[in-house]
């Protein structure tokens, strides 16, 4: 391990016990992450994960990257989640961006002030991406956009919002672009949260473009390269995931595991209980295969080889155990599991959420299954 993953991961770790531990409860309840927790990422070195050394970031692989998700989701998936999301974009306006996006947009985004949010989800175009209904239209000046989009990530306070659009409808991927588009544009509404099973932290919501006039300069991605990129980073962000859930069933099994040793139960502890043993031996199971998945896509990932494959296998698996075995943990626990001053409650429901982050488990499916015939 190099000196720059090794500050990344006790960055993460300290951060996770200082900041998302005491408040990712309050997080939830209010609906979304505070912006002061941006800034304090930015501080930690924690907004730039994947954006070049030379361009102020910490220049992490896709390993590493993993690593430090995994430790802050320990403590609460949604927020680090939305912390993905941001540094995500950060890292894309750094690669992709032009002189101008990068010199407006990528200091304000390492330094937590101004934060960023992917807008592709539609209500009627999820899975099918290109089915997009958002129009953008070319006029004197630049382009207009209208149409709606929802299951945003950090749609409570987003500043920079990377606005996927049709730019000639019935072309499908050939019409899809992307813009750059602030937050508080004319013609931009930002809806209510939505109320979910949990994971509040995340701030998801909608938005409404009518009307919304932007300059040619917003332009990211022109027509016929939106879709492409917005795929390009779906393996690392199915990765991401895998790890986030790893993350947080490793917390799950050793607090069930400090619980059992210490609950005495008929003169015994609990954890004598075979039944308890096996249960808790089944979890750690899971978690060393699902983790061990994560690393070989991780692995294949940073050696510039194709995990698309890996990825999904990573993401299926992780996912599902993760919510099985956390009730499990939980359920070791008895009644205690189900308190919310512990986490197990917040990532049981951030589990159910991570099914349905970066491509549900049923496309997963899909990917693995096209894999299947294209090896008949």
């Amino acid at each position: 391990m190099d000196d720059d993953t090794r500050q990344a991961l006790a960055a993460a770790t300290d951060f996770a016990t200082r900041v998302i531990a005491p408040q990712a409860e309050s997080w939830n309840t209010a609906g979304s992450v505070p912006r002061a927790f941006f800034r304090e990422a930015a501080a930690a070195g924690l907004c730039g994960l994947r954006v070049p050394r030379a361009q102020g970031g910490r220049g992490l692989g896709v390993g590493a990257y993993t690593q430090v998700l995994g430790i802050l989701a320990r403590e609460c998936m949604a927020s680090t989640f939305a912390l993905v999301v941001h540094n995500n974009l950060a890292a894309t306006v750094a690669s992709d961006g032009s002189p101008g996006q990068v010199a407006r947009h990528l200091g304000p985004m390492l330094a937590g002030e101004s934060i960023g949010a992917f807008l592709l989800t539609e209500p009627g175009a999820g899975s099918d991406a290109q089915a997009l209904a958002t129009r953008a239209t070319r006029d004197a000046t630049g382009w207009v956009i209208d149409g709606a989009k929802a299951w945003i990530s950090n749609a409570q306070h987003a500043d920079v919002l990377a606005v996927f659009a049709q730019t000639a409808p019935g072309s499908g991927a050939a019409g899809i672009a992307c813009f750059l588009v602030p937050g508080d544009a004319a013609g931009v509404t930002r809806s209510a949260g939505y109320a979910l099973l949990g994971g509040h932290a995340l701030g998801t919501g909608g938005f409404e473009f009518a009307s919304t006039a932007v300059a040619e300069d917003a332009l990211l991605f022109a027509p016929g390269a939106g879709l492409k990129a917005a795929l390009a980073g779906i393996d690392v962000a199915r990765m991401a995931v895998a790890a986030m859930c790893c993350g947080m069933l490793e917390t799950a099994l050793e607090r069930a595991l400090e619980y059992t040793a210490a609950r005495p139960a008929f003169g015994q502890h609990v954890a004598d209980f075979q039944g308890v043993q096996w249960m808790l031996a089944d979890c750690a199971t899971d978690l060393v295969a699902a983790q061990a998945l994560t690393e070989r896509a991780t692995a294949l990932a940073d050696a510039g080889e194709r995990a698309t494959l890996a990825a999904a296998h990573a993401k299926k698996f992780a996912t599902r155990v993760a919510f099985a075995r956390i009730a499990e943990c939980m359920q070791a626990m008895g009644a205690s599991g189900l308190r919310r001053e512990l986490p197990l409650a917040r990532h049981l429901e951030s589990a159910k959420i991570a099914q349905y982050l970066d491509g549900a488990t049923e496309i997963q499916n899909v990917v693995i299954a096209r894999a299947l015939a294209r090896r008949d």
